[in-house]
Parts: structure tokens; C-alpha cells; sequence
């Protein structure tokens, strides 16, 4: 099976009905029933494959600059133009036969294989599957793959690759990495969304393909090379990182027994798979749809990667703007705002930033966090008056979180308890849920002010909603009930106390929330003096 020139990505169109598709019908009756998304049954699957889709045009047809962006977008090249930009690539594109094949290693591993099923990322390992201690996702689930799941599952595990023992090495932005995408609003078909996270670029030529596709020459070993960067390597590969030595096993299927992952029948099977240690290790990459932030201890920068509180509002500032020297965006968010003056408004007003990736516990998986929130179109001249008015609200309603937390912990449960214990941990995630329309709200209509002047204005009114939402949310948890015998009422009473005075500038938190927000802290009041000794009673 060929990946470019057979089809094989499942795929819904506008008007409702599913298919399978290749790569070149990405553009195919875009004026009449164009493709609007991928529809593998796993969100894991789906990300990947517009990873695998960005990569392709990226490889084979990118934009040379702006304006060759521009004319994509207004002018979308024909199927038939992308089969033929797509055709000196294919060789590399088999995933099975006796020649290369996609994203495997060029030996023949030999082994014993594994089942299927340990291709994907949250599946139990050998060990947790021998001792029979897994609990929420039981193994020998699936026992066949199609060809088109198998090539999708291991795409994504070379991909997003986590930590899995000696040898077994994570991705080339680390294990779990995060991938951040513009989605532009207003445009059914899935091409705008491909196409928008594009970088610029030049075709990789015959001579780069063994170092654009890492499976057309022998292994980079990693017990044998030192890591592979950009330099050693080419840049392309960014998209077809190869850190496992895997070798698929085919069989045949006759029978018309259906894949234990779509339910769909393949002439062809994947049965197991084989896998070697000390595949390609990387280092110093810069991917196009990841952010980084700067690790200061090293002064290297480092892929940002999901954490078990999901990814929010608190998290937009650092994902849709960097923070200079500390945080960058992914470039294909960074290139949106320039991009987004060549769109028409309703694309460029109704853009989301998807933010998707696994929340690892090293080898573990703990969920695969998936996210949208608003990316405006905005003038990169007004980039920094957004920042300063979306910094502010965010350090403020981190205080009032943090006071949040502080109160009902006292409240209720002492302050032996952990500030991030799962009743604490999951009442800030509400506070954040609950006030993140209302963040989104105020950077709508920013305006032509500078941002002090931005977040002067909205501060009053973002105080008073994150104290409406903080008290309401205290008043759920730490309900003051005299008749219930955990309930302390001078605690509670206490504690509510302290925390409206934190919206009115008073304590630590009070403080730092009025400095984020611009606003004047209040006069402290005078204490009285004592009365002297000489004066009389």
C-alpha cells in the first residue's frame, strides 16, 4: 500500500458522507462537497494526520513565501497538481513490500513480534500485560490492524513516541510533545486548515530524500551516533522523525476479518510488529507546530508538552504569544497574524488555536488533552498591546485562584492539606473553566489603545467577575452548615473573609492582583496610637 497514490484516510465531506481518500483530494470539489475533516475513531489518530498532511506540503509542495501562501489559499492547486507535485515522493511512501517502508526501519528486525495493539501510546506495555495490573485500559483489545490503521498508529507513535525503556527512545520533540494549530474560521474544507499551518519553504530535492526520510538509509543509531540535529540531518525531518526501529508483520486476509480498531476489512492485515533499541535520538529541533519555552538552566529551548490540568486560558498568553525570551509560539501560530490579512475577515475573526497532545507520566499515558480557544487575526503591530492586557488579566486570576484555593483549604480542610490535592486541584480547574469565556470576551475588540491603557479599562469589570466566580465557587465547597460535624463556622466565615478582602487589595494576593491589574492599592488604615502614660484615666 502506497500512501500517497492509494486511499486510505478516512475522511468526511461537507455534506455528511464518509470516505476514503489520498492525500491529493485534500482539494477535490472544493466549490461543490469539499473534505472537512479527517474521522479516525481517535483524537490521537486525528491530530496526527493533519500533522502527516502539514508535512506532506511542507516536503513536497510549500509556499516559497507570503505571497505564494496567499495565492494557495485564494487559488488552491488541483488534485491533479498535487499528485504531480506528490510523485517524486511516493518510493518513500510504501508501507509494505521488499523495499523501504514508511517510518520503518530499512533491516529486517528480527524477533519475535508483538501484538498490534502496542503501537498505541496508551496501550499496556509487556510488563503491565505479564503481571495483568492494567485498570482502565485492558490489553488484547486489538489483534489485527488494516494497513491504513497500522500506517496511521505508527505515524503517531513515531511521532509523539513516549519514554519506553532502555533504548526505547521519546520523539523528536521529547515524549508526549504538545502540537498547536491555527484553525481558521468560516471555511468548511479541510484544505484552509492544512494549508494555513504550512511553513514557507523550498521542495526537498532527490539528493535530501535518505535525510528527509530517515527510513530511505540505514538507522542513525543512537548507540552508535551522537544525537541527529537539523544540521546533521535536514530540517524536513522535523515531520518524519524515526526515533524506533519498528519492522511491521503482514499477513493475508482472505477470510475478510475486520480490523479490530475501525471494523473495517483489509486484503491485508498487520499482525504484529518487531522492534529493535537505539533508534535515531534527537536534539536541538525546533518543530513548526510545537511551542517551546527556554530552559535557563542550559539556555536551550525545549518543547512544551501537556500537563494534567489541561490547557486553558492561564495557558493562551505563552501559546498564541510567547513571552520574549522565555516562551515561543509554534511558528505556524507566529506566522497567522501576517497570514490573516490575506483572508477573508470571516477566516481570519473565526480562528481557534487547537492545542492537542498526551499528557505523559513517562511511559504512561494519562490522557490525551485536546483544547480550542480563540486565535484573533491580529495586526502583529498590536501583538504587544494584546499581550500586556491579556498578561494582566491572567496574573490576576492566577491570585485569585491561588486565594481561592488558600481559603477553602483553611476552610475545610486545614492546612496539613496539600495546596494541590485532587478537592483543591479540581476546584481551580473550575474557577479557570468558569471565567474563561469572559478573558476570550475582552480581547474581542482590542481597539487601536496601547495595552496599559487596554487593561485600565477592563480591569474593574475582570475583578468583579473573578471575585462573583471565586465566592460562589467558596460557597459551594465550604457551604457554612452548623449542623454538619465537619463544619467549622468561625474557620469558614474566616476564610470567606480573607478572600473577598483579596478583591479589594488586602494581602498578599490582594496586593499582586490589584499590581496586574493596574489598579491603586487602597490606603492602609492608620493605626491608633496609645495613649501615654502621663495621660489621665
Amino acid at each position: 500500500m502506497n500512501l500517497l497514490t492509494d486511499t486510505w484516510l478516512p475522511a468526511r465531506r461537507a455534506g455528511g458522507g464518509t470516505l476514503r481518500i489520498r492525500p491529493t483530494d485534500l482539494t477535490s470539489n472544493l466549490d461543490g462537497d469539499p473534505i472537512v475533516s479527517i474521522d479516525w475513531p481517535r483524537p490521537d489518530f486525528r491530530l496526527a494526520s493533519l500533522e502527516f498532511l502539514i508535512g506532506l506540503l511542507a516536503t513536497a509542495h510549500p509556499p516559497a513565501d507570503e505571497e505564494a501562501w496567499a495565492d494557495g489559499w485564494h487559488t488552491p492547486p488541483s488534485p491533479e497538481a498535487l499528485a504531480f507535485a506528490f510523485a517524486p515522493f511516493a518510493h518513500a511512501f510504501e508501507l509494505d513490500g521488499p523495499g523501504p517502508r514508511f517510518m520503518q526501519d530499512l533491516e529486517d528486525l528480527p524477533g519475535d513480534p508483538d501484538i498490534p495493539e502496542t503501537l498505541l501510546i496508551e496501550a499496556p506495555g509487556q510488563a503491565t500485560r505479564r503481571k495483568n495490573t492494567a485498570l482502565l485500559v485492558k490489553p488484547d483489545r486489538v489483534l489485527r490492524l488494516s494497513r491504513p490503521a497500522a500506517a496511521m498508529a505508527l505515524y503517531t507513535l513515531q511521532t509523539f513516541a513516549p519514554a519506553g525503556g532502555r533504548g526505547i527512545l521519546t520523539s523528536l520533540r521529547g515524549g508526549g510533545p504538545l502540537t498547536t494549530l491555527a484553525l481558521p474560521g468560516e471555511h468548511a474544507a479541510l484544505w484552509y486548515t492544512v494549508w494555513a499551518n504550512v511553513p514557507a519553504g523550498r521542495p526537498a530535492g532527490a539528493a535530501d530524500l535518505p535525510r528527509v526520510f530517515p527510513w530511505l538509509a540505514p538507522t542513525r543509531t543512537a548507540d552508535h551516533f551522537p544525537a541527529a540535529t537539523p544540521a546533521d540531518t535536514h530540517p524536513l525531518q522535523a515531520f518524519w522523525g524515526m526515533p524506533r526501529r519498528i519492522r511491521l508483520d503482514f499477513a493475508p486476509n482472505p477470510s475478510g476479518r475486520p480490523c479490530d480498531l475501525t471494523g473495517e476489512a483489509d486484503a491485508t492485515l498487520v499482525t504484529g510488529w518487531r522492534q529493535r533499541p537505539n533508534g535515531t535520538k534527537y536534539a536541538n529541533w525546533i518543530h513548526p507546530l510545537s511551542p517551546y519555552y527556554r530552559d535557563a538552566k542550559n539556555n536551550i529551548w525545549l518543547p512544551v508538552h501537556p500537563q494534567p490540568d489541561g490547557i486553558g486560558y492561564r495557558h493562551w498568553v505563552a501559546l498564541a504569544l510567547g513571552v520574549p525570551g522565555a516562551r515561543q509560539p509554534a511558528r505556524c501560530v507566529s506566522d497567522w497574524p501576517a497570514r490573516s490579512r490575506d483572508v477573508p475577515e470571516p477566516a481570519r475573526h473565526g480562528t481557534r488555536l487547537l492545542a492537542a497532545g498526551y499528557d505523559m507520566d513517562n511511559m504512561k499515558a494519562r490522557g490525551f488533552v485536546e483544547s480550542e480557544m480563540p486565535l484573533p487575526g491580529t495586526d502583529p503591530a498590536r501583538a504587544e498591546a494584546l499581550a500586556t492586557l491579556a498578561r494582566g488579566l491572567v496574573g490576576a486570576a492566577t491570585e485569585a485562584a491561588s486565594a481561592l484555593r488558600v481559603a477553602v483549604r483553611g476552610a475545610r480542610y486545614g492546612d496539613n492539606a496539600g495546596a494541590d490535592s485532587a478537592p483543591l486541584a479540581s476546584l481551580s480547574q473550575s474557577f479557570w473553566a468558569a471565567t474563561q469565556r469572559r478573558f476570550f470576551a475582552a480581547l474581542d475588540h482590542i481597539g487601536d489603545d496601547d495595552g496599559e491603557t487596554l487593561l485600565e479599562a477592563a480591569a474593574q469589570g475582570w475583578r468583579d467577575r473573578l471575585r462573583a466566580t471565586a465566592l460562589d465557587l467558596f460557597d459551594e465547597a465550604a457551604p457554612l452548615d452548623p449542623s454538619a460535624a465537619s463544619s467549622n463556622p468561625k474557620k469558614i466565615v474566616d476564610a470567606r473573609r480573607n478572600l473577598f478582602g483579596t478583591f479589594e487589595g488586602r494581602g498578599p494576593f490582594g496586593t499582586r492582583l490589584f499590581e496586574a491589574l493596574l489598579l491603586p492599592l487602597p490606603e492602609r488604615a492608620k493605626k491608633p496610637k496609645g495613649r501615654s502614660q502621663k495621660e489621665p484615666a
